[in-house]
């Protein structure tokens, strides 16, 4: 007489050490049904979340075909992209939608304000007015232009909103602006809400434009998986170009994670 049972699955430990060559990853088994890499922003480290059940072998398998992304990302983290210091005086170089000013500090006794002047086709030409106080800080004047960019971004958002909601049938409940310091936008799918860095006034309005479909196609699917790689080809082929341009241009941040 024979007995035939079922073998009881041992569990997995909590957390598991991955070599993957001169890279190690730290595993992290949870109640999740696919696999999260992530590649911490302070030293490089490399994070991976897996379902309960999944072997070792398979977590590895996955690892190392994210292996050349990984290094990229840990590269960025060695050696990134950073703007030059501003002093915000005379004559320092300011970005606004991707096109260069020169700063031009103008001495008034009222509330602080910028203008843009485009003298000719020699972009160097081209100015930031700035009016302020003449005892105003650094620290000072470098808020009010911040403020502004934020400004700059929230007046170019509701009318791009507007064109990809009808062109994915998507609704935006909310939207903010406001500086961040690792990424470009984010969202909560949930409740519908987007969020963009006031640093986008600086870069091309095609940037911008991306930043905002990569986050309202997440209102569509939060992973970034192939229906998100999918959806965006649908509505913005060219988005690995404007992804490129993005994150390889300073202040050096993301706009997506792997998962």
């Amino acid at each position: 007489m024979s007995f035939w049972s079922k073998a009881i699955p041992r569990p997995m430990p909590t957390v598991l050490k991955l070599g993957l060559g001169d890279i190690a990853a730290d595993v992290m088994f949870k109640d999740i049904k696919n696999l999260h890499l992530r590649v911490g922003p302070t030293a490089g480290e490399v994070r991976i979340s897996a379902p309960l059940r999944m072997s070792p072998d398979a977590i590895r398998a996955f690892a190392l075909s994210k292996l050349d992304w990984i290094k990229r990302q840990q590269l960025k983290l060695r050696r990134p992209e950073r703007e030059t210091p501003h002093e915000y005086r005379d004559s320092e170089s300011h970005y606004v939608w991707g096109r260069p000013y020169l700063l031009k500090l103008i001495a008034v006794d009222q509330v602080p304000s910028i203008d843009l002047t485009q003298e000719s086709i020699d972009l160097t030409q081209d100015q930031m007015l700035l009016r302020l106080r003449a005892e105003t800080p650094a620290r000072k004047k470098q808020a009010i232009m911040e403020e502004w960019y934020r400004v700059k971004v929230t007046e170019a958002l509701p009318p791009l909103i507007a064109k990809w909601e009808m062109a994915m049938a998507v609704k935006v409940e909310r939207f903010f602006v406001r500086r961040m310091k690792t990424r470009w936008g984010s969202c909560t799918p949930r409740t519908h809400r987007i969020r963009l860095n006031t640093e986008l006034a600086k870069k091309s309005p095609e940037l911008l434009e991306y930043v905002v479909v990569h986050e309202m196609v997440h209102l569509i699917e939060r992973r970034h998986n192939d229906r998100f790689v999918g959806l965006m080809d649908r509505h913005l082929p060219n988005w690995r170009d404007l992804r490129k341009a993005l994150n390889n241009a300073p202040p050096a941040l993301s706009i997506a994670s792997e998962g």
